[in-house]
């Protein structure tokens, strides 16, 4: 098994370059575990492999716990694991591990054998990976890295799109680009559906993460209420939601039954759950919350849309730029009742995104929302992210940049970044 699981490994596509790879060559030279998270076939173990082609053949042990032969394995059988590894392959001192979650007990063995000076980057679908009590676990030693689908960058490679220079972008390229932009909208970063698009292959990974990743693992009985929120919510990315209205709209029995299967969907990598921005940490957590899904291509595979709900969608797209620098991502509410979409507070970003500013009124609407919140905020500076590039706005001593949605995630919005703890 383990002869075969390595050859797979290394004859494997390792397709195109990911962002996230040059994160992992900087941190080969530290003692700590890298923990890669994210959604079930976004591309981990391709990362890993990228990573392997880099320290070479000989270089490195490869394990999926994934693999059902491995059911019933646990930590007391690491030992065993690791002599024949040692007998196969001879001494080697990094470990690339897949699908480590499926292990009960595996930060033991991880933490002993990295305390032998042994090299571990861990891949898993639990987004539990990346919690606090992990820290305790490892005693502190891990590097925390979140892999998502494509980045639009990503996407214009994976797809054969020409990278164009945004030094000097005229018309007709930038006609072009936002057509890849509609299409990135569309069909999402997800690597498998990309590839195969006539195959339902987004679908099969939803029902995947519903059973088999949370209905399995947190052994829920009613997996019809559980459906029918993943639904609802995966139909309405950028909605504003209240734990109390999804109780009583789907009849869920309790705000903790609620509260727990939008936990288990978060740890799935299926959604995200964005916090007002408040001093009072209560009336964060009492405040509507905003709902993104973990890639537009999904959210149109799996959710319900009257229209094609292209603004909400655009948000959800710059919502997983801004989400891939930093989890520090808010909305901002004023006490004038005027919401700006985003609101990071370790930079001081005010963001509000809009389809378009064509009408008078909209250009209106969103230029005194977004001044409103950088008065109340001390700021100076704010950004509106449409469907193209305009002169920066000057109103009552505030500046507001306009970018083009594309050249800005071409720009700054496909950045990404590690966690070390």
């Amino acid at each position: 098994m383990l002869l075969e699981q390595f050859q797979s490994f290394w004859q494997r596509d390792t397709g195109i370059e990911r962002a996230l790879l040059a994160q992992l060559e900087r941190a080969a030279a530290a003692p700590h575990a890298v923990i890669i998270s994210g959604l079930r076939r976004v591309g981990k173990s391709t990362l890993l492999a990228q990573l392997a082609h880099r320290l070479g053949e000989h270089a490195f042990y490869y394990i999926n716990f994934e693999d059902e032969r491995f059911l019933g394995f646990n930590a007391e059988d690491a030992n065993d694991l690791y002599a024949n590894l040692i007998e196969l392959f001879g001494e080697r001192e990094v470990f690339l591990i897949d699908e480590i979650q499926n292990v009960p007990g595996w930060e033991r063995f991880v933490r002993r054998l990295m305390d032998a000076g042994l090299k571990f980057y861990i891949t898993g679908s639990n987004a539990s990976l990346l919690s606090r009590d992990l820290g305790t676990r490892l005693t502190g030693r891990y590097v925390s890295v979140e892999l998502f689908p494509f980045s639009f960058d990503e996407f214009l490679r994976f797809q054969g799109y020409p990278l164009p220079d945004l030094t000097r972008l005229t018309t007709v390229e930038a006609a072009r680009l936002q057509g890849y932009l509609d299409q990135y909208l569309r069909l999402g970063g997800i690597p498998e559906p990309l590839k195969y698009p006539d195959l339902p292959l987004a679908r099969t990974l939803y029902d995947d993460v519903l059973h088999r990743d949370i209905a399995a693992r947190y052994r829920i009985e009613d997996v019809r209420a559980l459906k029918e929120l993943a639904f609802y919510l995966m139909s309405n990315p950028a909605g504003l939601v209240s734990f109390n209205k999804l109780k009583d709209q789907l009849r869920l029995g309790s705000v903790n039954t609620v509260k727990n299967y939008i936990e288990y969907l978060e740890n799935s990598w299926l959604i995200f759950m964005v916090n007002v921005y408040d001093f009072s940490v209560k009336r964060q957590q009492i405040a509507p919350k905003k709902v993104y899904a973990i890639d537009t291509g999904l959210a149109n595979a799996v959710g319900f849309f009257f229209s094609p709900n292209t603004g909400r969608l655009l948000e959800n797209l710059v919502f997983l730029a801004l989400r891939r620098r930093t989890p520090e991502v808010y909305y901002y509410a004023t006490p004038g009742g005027h919401e700006i979409d985003f609101y990071l507070p370790q930079t001081g970003e005010l963001i509000q995104v809009s389809q378009n500013l064509a009408q008078p009124a909209v250009r209106e609407r969103e230029v005194r929302a977004l001044t409103d919140a950088l008065r109340r905020l001390g700021l100076k500076r704010g950004l509106i992210l449409s469907d193209e590039s305009l002169a920066p706005i000057e109103t009552n001593g505030f500046t507001l940049e306009v970018q083009s949605i594309a050249r800005w995630m071409l720009h700054t919005g496909s950045q990404s970044r590690s966690y070390a703890v």
